[in-house]
């Protein structure tokens, strides 16, 4: 009887990790590893303007990382830094690696002077990570971020436009809301 009880509370020990993993987080819980994969991402040596890492965290403490890095060790340092966040239990990684491109390289260029050389866009260019990245994968410019207001949306947009080389222009830019 007693090998029965303690077989038993041994496998009941043995289990434990598993069935807690199955449980949903608190609304809190989401919260708190969202602040924390955001820290961590942003907190990454090389991410710059022209990477565009974004995540998403469901009930079960699973993360999803998407986006666009011009860096392999970039997108294998974003899942590594994730992994190590207490209550997440998974990472499924996403992310674009963009192809090497000397022509990519200089639209990059061009593209980060025309849009943060702006008068009316260069205090976006004076955060830690600016706000307005600049993805460009083949010759095609995509804008992603967040600008204070419509105008700086649309003069971000014709910038992008101007510069030589470029195939198309895709105007993601969000704004930013007010209220907290």
């Amino acid at each position: 009887m007693i090998r029965t009880t303690n077989l038993a509370l041994v496998l009941a020990i043995w289990l434990l990790p598993a069935a807690s993993a199955s449980e949903t987080l608190s609304p809190r819980g989401i919260e708190r590893i969202i602040r924390e994969v955001r820290h961590e991402l942003v907190m990454l040596p090389f991410y710059d303007v022209f990477e565009n890492l974004v995540f998403q965290v469901d009930s079960n403490g699973r993360v999803t990382l998407s986006g666009s890095v011009t860096r392999p060790t970039l997108k294998s340092s974003s899942e590594n830094v994730v992994k190590g966040i207490e209550g997440v239990e998974a990472v499924d990684n996403r992310i674009e690696v963009l192809p090497v491109s000397p022509n990519d390289d200089r639209i990059r260029r061009a593209a980060y002077r025309a849009i943060y050389g702006h008068s009316s866009l260069d205090r976006y260019g004076f955060q830690a990570v600016p706000s307005i990245h600049i993805i460009v994968n083949n010759g095609n410019l995509t804008l992603e971020g967040v600008v204070n207001n419509a105008a700086d949306r649309n003069i971000a947009g014709i910038q992008a436009h101007g510069v030589p080389g470029v195939f198309s222009v895709k105007n993601n830019l969000r704004i930013e809301s007010r209220t907290r």
